[in-house]
């Protein structure tokens, strides 16, 4: 190739130079994002002719094939700037990650050197022009994408969502760019942002506030994403954050009053026991309020959150997710008739934690699964290039801490901190991509943290030569000013007069604050309005009817057994709808799946809404509930439940989630009260991957935060030989959990029991977590049936149940009280060894502990000998350890000779079950035979003979 020009270029436009964008036709990587047409010779060169002959220019063939070379080399380097041109972006503001130019981004990579630097090359429209030369080519694009702001999006494999933000990022025209007016507005937020970092910090030295200090730029963008936001359609946004930077967030995105903030600085808290609660540290607190932009208001939520980073992430999820549907704001859930526009998620990161958590993967591999799609969420990752002490290169192996996002095909906005324009574009370019795809996006914003982990922290300790920079470094606003100042657009006293102003803002809410008084905390708004808290703990006992009406009854049967005559169901299924159909014609037999469908039927047709997640609950683990039919032709869904007016019933196959899951559903249920929101465990054991969630939210929430809930936990729980892994929910984990009335744990025995718990969850007007351990065996156990009268009339949920053959009260020596499976167990063996003396009293719902029923029931046996607490699992997990003092204070009330229970059950084990069938039935056949006063070896023998 020669170094001269082609002789047929056009002549440069004049005035301007040789990139100003055309109105032509784009046929290169610009247009489409696919190099297959801007590559191809054939069409280059008639690409090359078509211009040529429109100058009028003549051509030979060599200078053709020439021109064609070059725009081939030159497509090719374009589209490495695509890829990889985020790793020569300017990102970090203290310059210690500077990165050489990759080499594969220069033109002389790509064989352009010295002249030919100079030389007009044919692009055909890729970067909105015709006719470059090289040197320009490589301007446009250092500029679009080697500048404060790197993007990474060629990972994405829809090629219109690239294209979107191609043509918002490339070109020669694209600049960011803002008014004045816009300019100073932005300044001001950062000064908010850096000031009232200070204010605290002087007025409160060495108190932890887990400052923003370093990442001011982030207070701005945020105010975008309000204020776009709205432009497009956003309602509402709930907000989830750790507690870096989150009182400057609570102070100046949320509007929460300074003066309640400094009250809780100065040793009040906006939940003390005159509003109810044990409280939490200001930092964990969230808020709710509204903001206007332009006449446009948006209701805003910050979540409440513990100091396990990013455990809120599901939570926020999920009660997104519940505004979505609340609104109406759902339509197909994923595809072109999704709609999702009105509620957006905002998850604001560290980025250790981003990069660290395991729960940040769930999250994103809810993203655009039907039944937890919430149109897209913004992530904000405050990238301070650190995590407590650890450098970046210690606590991960890739080059940025987004890099997880990247296996959703989500795309990354690195920005430089220190550059609050270039920060606020991001969050202006993410809510516009998410309004429009429904996608999530990432800004990854780098910066620093001004001082250690927290306020207190010396963190010279471990990073000295990062905080010698950091020292030295000025402030965002400082450096921003100086930029408006070389602009034109502030004078030299602005930055000071802001500066001045808020400070005086700031005084006058630190006097307001030493007057301020906290209000009765409103714990029941909006959706929950109707609804109060328990007041003492035998009001929270309380029982409502959960009976139903005999003709409801019966349209409910029907429904379950009507199957529609354009599906093709399984044989299997077919028979299972038949036995349905024997029960409802008989008034027998009614199994635990009938139940629970009776439960939600009734529910649904009474205006409530039913939401039933976990792995497998559309058919159910244990092929017992076939909530959904499917046709066996076409795979077509039927699920009958959704036929039944006024309600919304959903059952969804949730992603092989636990810890995610759970927290989706609790944040679900925090949102809306009039849903029965309920997580199924694969197995009951699987809940120990959500521990954190049951610690931290179901467990406390309410006492910390303020928070009521509803959820409801379904834990498969009991010995059946199936080994350690697939016997226990641990019982005892929850029961531990328990005081203050928080949440009620429950065994239950009987499926009409089943059925009036899960109406009386949402009859009571209150809301408490419920955990039910339940049941595996006892889904098809001949025992464990119910008539069509325990559903009808005015029957409700049943604390303890009473022995069916016990003995009589006055010839009662034995009593033993036990919870779920090992009942039958023991009724069976009692029945069978003719014991006419013992009664066994299941105990359904465990906590709160029912007491007072179970002091009249043995107060009313003069002759009692002996109270037996017996459970399957080992001595120390379960109920034992629980209910011992329990159970003695029973005794007591019930003015009993018998002063404590006596054990019977597995000796204390590491291990939860053996994995051994046999070991198991001889340690559930000797339990028994203890509990019954039995010879354990002459049973043992019986059993083995029989």
């Amino acid at each position: 190739m020669g170094s001269e020009s082609h002789d047929f270029l056009p002549d440069d436009p004049q005035p301007g130079p040789s990139w100003q964008r055309k109105n032509w036709p784009q046929v290169g990587g610009n247009a489409e994002d696919d190099l297959t047409q801007a590559l191809d010779p054939m069409v280059l060169k008639a690409e090359i002719k078509a211009a040529a002959k429109k100058s009028g220019a003549v051509v030979s063939d060599a200078s053709v094939e020439e021109a064609a070379s070059d725009a081939i080399r030159v497509q090719l380097l374009i589209r490495t700037y695509r890829v990889r041109g985020h790793l020569a972006a300017d990102l970090d503001p203290l310059g210690l990650n500077q990165r050489d130019l990759p080499a594969d981004l220069t033109a002389e990579y790509y064989g352009f050197t010295g002249a030919a630097l100079d030389r007009k090359v044919f692009l055909g429209g890729t970067l909105g022009l015709q006719w470059a030369t090289v040197k320009e080519v490589v301007a446009i694009l250092r500029a679009n994408y080697c500048g404060k702001v790197g993007l990474e999006y060629m990972h994405i494999a829809d090629l219109e969502e690239r294209k979107f933000l191609q043509d918002r990022m490339e070109g020669a025209d694209k600049h960011i760019e803002f008014s004045a007016e816009g300019k100073k507005a932005i300044l001001s937020a950062v000064v908010r942002g850096e000031q009232y970092e200070k204010f605290c910090g002087k007025k409160w030295v060495g108190t932890k506030r887990f400052g923003l200090d370093g990442g001011e730029s982030m207070i701005p963008a945020l105010e975008a994403v309000i204020k776009y936001g709205g432009q497009l359609g956003v309602k509402e946004i709930v907000y989830g954050m750790a507690h870096r930077g989150r009182l400057n967030v609570l102070a100046n995105v949320m509007a929460k009053p300074y003066k309640v903030i400094f009250h809780e600085f100065s040793g009040g808290t906006a939940n003390p026991e005159d509003v109810g609660g044990s409280g939490d540290v200001k930092y964990h607190l969230g808020t709710s309020t509204d903001r206007e932009f332009d006449g446009i208001k948006v209701h805003m939520s910050l979540m409440p959150n513990p100091s396990h980073l990013e455990t809120v992430d599901p939570v926020v999820l999920g009660k997104v997710r519940a505004y979505q549907v609340l609104r109406d704001d759902i339509g197909d859930d994923i595809g072109p008739g999704a709609k999702h526009k009105q509620v957006l998620p905002v998850l604001i990161h560290g980025d250790a934690a981003f990069a660290g958590q395991g729960i940040v993967w769930e999250c994103f591999g809810l993203s655009g699964v039907k039944g937890y799609n919430t149109g897209g969420c913004l992530h904000f990752i405050i990238n301070n290039q650190i995590g407590f002490t650890t450098s970046p290169k210690f606590s991960r192996g890739s080059p940025y801490p987004s890099d997880v996002a990247k296996g959703n095909q989500t795309p990354v906005l690195h920005v430089n901190g220190d550059d609050p324009e270039a920060v606020t574009f991001a969050c202006k370019l993410a809510i516009d991509y998410r309004q429009t795809f429904g996608r999530d996006i990432v800004i990854d914003m780098w910066c620093y943290r001004r001082f250690g982990h927290n306020e207190g922290d010396e963190p010279g300790f471990t990073q000295p030569l990062m905080y010698a920079k950091i020292r030295q470094h000025k402030p965002v606003s400082e450096l921003y000013a100086e930029r408006l100042q070389r602009e034109g657009v502030i004078d030299a006293a602005y930055l000071a007069d802001q500066v001045s102003g808020f400070n005086a803002h700031l005084e006058e809410h630190f006097e307001a604050a030493k007057t301020y008084k906290a209000n009765q905390a409103d714990w029941f708004g909006g959706r929950w309005s109707g609804f109060n808290q328990p007041m003492d703990p035998e009001t929270a006992r309380r029982n409502v009817a959960t009976g139903i009406e005999q003709k409801l009854f019966d349209s409910l049967g029907r429904t379950l057994t009507t199957v529609p005559d354009d599906l093709t169901i399984h044989k299997t299924l077919g028979r299972v709808i038949d036995a349905k159909r024997e029960m409802f014609n008989s008034g027998e037999g009614f199994d635990w799946a009938t139940a629970e469908a009776l439960a939600f039927g009734s529910l649904l047709s009474e205006g409530y809404s039913v939401r039933l997640s976990g792995q497998d609950s559309g058919r159910g683990t244990f092929s017992h509930r076939h909530a959904v039919w499917v046709d066996q032709n076409t795979e077509r869904k039927f699920v009958p439940l959704t036929t039944i007016p006024h309600g919304q019933f959903e059952v969804y196959d949730s992603t092989l989630s636990e810890y995610g899951v759970l927290g989706f559903e609790y944040g679900y249920a925090s949102a809306d009260p009039k849903t029965l929101v309920l997580w199924e465990a694969q197995f009951g054991d699987f809940a120990n991957g959500a521990q954190i969630m049951i610690d931290q939210y179901i467990a406390s929430s309410e006492s910390k935060w303020l928070r009521a809930n509803g959820l409801v936990m379904l834990l498969p729980h009991g010995y059946e030989g199936q080994g350690p892994e697939h016997s226990s929910a641990r019982l005892e984990r929850y029961l531990q959990l328990c005081a203050e009335d928080n949440m009620q744990v429950c065994n239950i025995t009987s499926p009409a029991n089943y059925f009036h718990i899960l109406r009386r969850q949402m009859h009571r007007p209150f809301r408490k977590p419920l955990i039910i351990m339940a049941p595996k065996s006892l889904l098809r156990h001949p025992l464990a049936k119910s008539k069509a009268e325990d559903f009808v009339g005015e029957g409700h949920f049943m604390r303890i149940l009473s022995d069916p053959n016990g003995s009589a009260d006055k010839e009662t020596k034995r009593v033993i009280l036990c919870t779920g499976k090992v009942a039958y167990d023991l009724l069976e063996a009692r029945d069978a060894a003719e014991i006419k003396d013992t009664q066994i009293i299941r105990i359904e719902q465990i906590y709160p502990f029912p007491g007072e029923p179970l002091a009249k029931r043995l107060a009313a046996m003069p002759n009692l000998e002996e109270v037996v607490w017996c459970q399957e699992e080992p001595k120390n997990n379960g109920s034992w350890f629980f209910v011992e003092p329990l159970i003695e204070d029973v005794l007591t009330e019930a003015k009993s000779k018998v002063g404590r229970a006596r054990y019977a059950g597995r000796h204390a084990s590491a291990s939860p079950a053996t994995g051994s069938a046999k070991r198991h039935t001889l340690e559930q056949k000797s339990l028994v035979a203890d509990a019954l006063g039995l010879s354990v070896r002459s049973e043992i023998r019986r059993t083995k003979k029989g």
